[in-house]
């Protein structure tokens, strides 16, 4: 030691001194003989020690072992003394305060003040002082607020899927919704936080429970849990909910508990609300209509139009005074619907060009924002009420639809809406149409030639199609190309062109128009289907299908795009999936009997030919239209091979009453009355046919073998003379045609004709046509007769004149007509 001062104070310090030594209070070579250090070892960990073993024998507490002091008694153990602050050192840099651990009793069981390690008393949760006896208490409000956020995201949950149509979903939403929300009633009871219930969301849950049981038509229950809401007294303004209870009363028809609602719900809402009185007068007015009760609906919309007009109640006051037959309260109620105000401010702004780059982009911004199409969707509301409500009332309120229009038109062209009065005018047009005055709608059409580009290409479709359907195919290609040149992205144009262009044989170029048609307007109807049919017609099945099929996507409830799909598939020799379509057809049009007879030919025509089921499908037909000639012959024909003669008596007889003029319909009625066997009947029948048809040859032929098998001697021979006169005078007939024929011939050629013959010329041109139609006529049955065994005919201007009997035959016709026929009594004059 000595030397190492003497270095020391020398200057010479040595660098490695001092290295063995080191404090006894870190010796832990003895710690296993240390009692205390032995028994706070062998604790449980995690676990605080018994009370007990704070305390010496003397009843005093003993230092913590966590503390200083403990530490020291530790130490002092170990080495046999105790250390002091110095021997211990120094706090550790990390701990800045202390850990707020105290030698003091607990308040309340030594007398000392609480534990408080974490400083709750001083600090709290969140920076908030409060006792350490409120954490319970705050974990209930927390746990009750984590209910309340579950149950606003259920709500929102039910209402996102019931705007996206599951209204399944958003049912069983609103369930849960309202299930936990009386478990959190119920909660706050338990923990008696029963002041603190939200009757906001207690509202929305059962507002929103109702709402889905009325999208999901469960109209009781929707009842029930409104009718809780409403008779709940602390829910603010729940009277106005009886809106929504008669809201379903009018869905379920009954129409006067929904005016009883209607009236409860106004009375109940305040007069400052003035925008909600207004939907429910005009709920009120709308069942009213439905009742039949115009004068009640006059009241409330008349109310309406005076407090706040608009042009819906407008033209349901207009309707009410056309049933009512007021044709003054009528213009009236006209001019009052002209005279509301649109609140749409002048739309030059959104076309003004300005140089102004900042102000371009901003009328870029403008011109189709949000608020721009509201105006639009205003806008055109308003033009379809004040049309509509101007062809309704221009028949009625002047003697003729003419005058009315003309008046309508005048108060039009002196209200803001000047714009529509060309629209009336082509309405105007389209009455006379209606009315098959086509000069006078043509003449109307014809003023717009000069007009604006819009009005003058409308004007100039129309007509060309009117000159389309009269034939006019100059004109019609005339007005189509003028509508094309004012308006080429006019697709009705377009389409009209195309159609002048199909009839003149041109069916590429139509097809061209009609797809060019379709690039300006997709949702062009006429275009679609035309070009399905050309399609078809040159035999394009694949695009012509492909055609029908985009047009079937657009209109889902087309009949006849059905039927053009189905006989597509037909064609395609697609059986099964015609019979698809054409029962799809059947379920939007069940009283079409066309649809009913081409299912019958599909099946008859299969490749195993079920008849049974054809059969089904004629009948069908049969009872929706049972004067189809067809389908009647097609049935009597099925009963006949199916040898029910009798059954078959019954649709012939319908074909006669169809056909009268026909004689095949009552021999097959007599046919199948001596098929079956009843020749009394057969006999009967075949009288009334010769009694109609007097010189048809097979009817009198069945007569004779009838006469002869019944053993009718006195008629068989009255029938067999008859039969050979009839026989002689259709021979007869067919030469007269022939010469006839022939003799017309000889007419045509003018070097062979003499002056006699020229004058016979003369003289049957100048006969009249009559002749001439007599002699082609008798060319037809000629040729007729040649083919069938039915000499007769059915002369569909009526039965022909009776010839004179001194004309049946040539005066040089010096044979005798009575070489081969027996004489009788019935030939002698009386």
């Amino acid at each position: 030691l000595a030397n190492v001062r003497l270095a020391s104070e020398d200057g010479n310090d040595d660098l490695y001194g001092g290295f063995n030594d080191y404090n006894p209070i870190f010796d832990t070579k003895n710690l296993g003989e240390d009692e205390g250090f032995v028994q706070a070892v062998k604790t449980s960990h995690g676990r605080r020690p018994p009370m007990t073993a704070l305390r010496g024998a003397g009843g005093f507490a003993k230092p913590p072992m966590g503390t200083a002091a403990g530490l020291r008694a530790n130490l002092a153990s170990s080495v046999g003394r105790v250390p002091s602050d110095s021997d211990i050192g120094a706090r550790p840099m990390t701990s800045v305060s202390g850990a707020g651990f105290s030698s003091a009793p607990k308040r309340g069981v030594f007398g000392g003040s609480a534990f408080d390690p974490l400083n709750q008393a001083t600090r709290g949760i969140a920076g908030v002082a409060q006792p350490l006896d409120g954490l319970e208490e705050e974990t209930a409000e927390m746990k009750i607020k984590a209910m309340e956020r579950a149950i606003g995201e259920l709500i929102e949950e039910s209402a996102i899927a019931n705007n996206k149509g599951d209204f399944l979903t958003a049912k069983q939403k609103a369930i849960d919704a309202g299930k936990k929300e009386r478990q959190l009633v119920r909660h706050r009871e338990q923990a008696g936080l029963s002041e603190g219930i939200s009757l906001e969301l207690t509202f929305s849950v059962l507002f929103n429970l109702a709402c889905q049981y009325e999208a999901n038509e469960m109209y009781p229950e929707a009842i029930n849990t409104y009718n809780v809401i409403v008779k709940n007294k602390m829910f603010s303004n729940s009277g106005r909910i009886k809106v929504n209870i008669g809201n379903i009363y009018f869905k379920q028809g009954q129409l006067a508990k929904a005016i009883k609602y209607y009236r409860m719900a106004l009375d109940q809402v305040q007069t400052s609300h003035k925008e909600t009185r207004i939907r429910i007068m005009q709920n009120i007015g709308a069942v009213f209509v439905k009742m039949g009760q115009y004068n009640d609906a006059v009241t409330s919309y008349e109310h309406i139009m005076s407090e706040k007009p608009d042009f819906q109640s407008g033209l349901n006051l207009i309707l009410c005074y056309f049933a009512l037959g007021d044709k003054d309260k009528m213009s009236k109620a006209f001019l009052k619907l002209l005279s509301v105000n649109l609140g749409i401010e002048d739309e030059d702004k959104y076309t003004v060009s300005t140089d102004n780059a900042q102000e371009s982009v901003f009328l870029d911004a403008i011109r189709n924002d949000s608020l721009r199409q509201l105006e639009r969707s205003r806008k055109l509301i308003a033009e379809r009420c004040i049309l509509a409500a101007a062809k309704i009332i221009a028949p009625s309120i002047e003697s003729s639809f003419s005058e009315g229009f003309d008046w309508c038109v005048e108060q039009v062209k002196a209200s803001p809406y000047h714009d529509l009065a060309n629209d009336l005018e082509i309405h105007k047009a389209l009455m006379y149409l209606k009315e098959r005055d086509f000069n006078q709608a043509v003449s109307i059409l014809k003023t717009f030639e000069k007009k604006d580009t819009h009005v003058k290409s409308q004007a100039a479709t129309n007509l060309s199609f009117i000159y389309f359907l009269q034939g006019n195919a100059e004109n019609a290609k005339r007005y189509a190309d003028a509508a094309v040149k004012a308006d080429r992205f006019n697709a009705t144009s377009l389409t009209n062109k195309a159609n002048c262009l199909y009839r003149e044989g041109d069916a590429e170029g139509a097809v061209t128009l009609y797809k060019e048609a379709l690039e300006n307007d997709s949702s062009c109807h006429e275009a679609l289907y035309n070009l399905g049919l050309v399609n078809k017609s040159l035999g394009r099945l694949d695009d012509s299908l492909d055609s029908f099929m985009k047009l079937h996507n657009i209109v889902r409830n087309s009949a006849q795009v059905m039927f053009q799909i189905a006989s597509l598939y037909e064609m395609m020799e697609d059986g099964t999936q015609a019979m698809e379509w054409l029962m799809q057809c059947v379920g939007i049009v069940p009283t079409d009997a066309s649809v009913m007879s081409r299912m019958a030919d599909i099946c008859e025509n299969e490749d195993n030919g079920d008849r049974t089921q054809a059969f089904a499908y004629r009948m069908d037909s049969y009872r929706l239209f049972p004067a189809d000639i067809d389908t009647v012959e097609w049935l009597g024909g099925y009963y006949v091979e199916s040898q029910f003669s009798e059954k078959a008596i019954k649709y012939f007889e319908r074909a006669a009453v169809i056909q009268p003029n026909e004689v095949k319909w009552q021999l097959m009625v007599a046919s199948c009355y001596r098929r079956s066997g009843n020749y009394q009947g057969a006999f009967e029948k075949y009288k009334q046919i010769h009694g109609k048809f007097p010189d048809n040859i097979e009817c009198l032929k069945y007569l004779n073998r009838l006469c002869s098998d019944l053993g009718l001697n006195k008629e068989l021979q009255e029938f067999a003379n008859k039969l050979r006169k009839a026989e002689k005078n259709h021979e007869a007939k067919a030469q007269r045609a022939e010469s006839a024929s022939k003799r017309g011939k000889s007419l045509k050629a003018p070097d062979s004709a003499d002056s006699s013959g020229g004058s016979r010329g003369n003289s049957a041109s100048g006969g009249g046509s009559a002749r001439q139609r007599r002699v082609i006529s008798e060319i037809n049955i000629q040729e007729n007769g040649r083919k069938n065994i039915d000499a007769s005919y059915s002369d569909p201007l009526g039965p022909a004149v009776e010839r004179p009997k001194t004309a049946a035959r040539s005066r040089t016709d010096n044979n005798d007509d009575f070489d081969d026929v027996e004489i009788d009594d019935n030939l002698l004059p009386d």
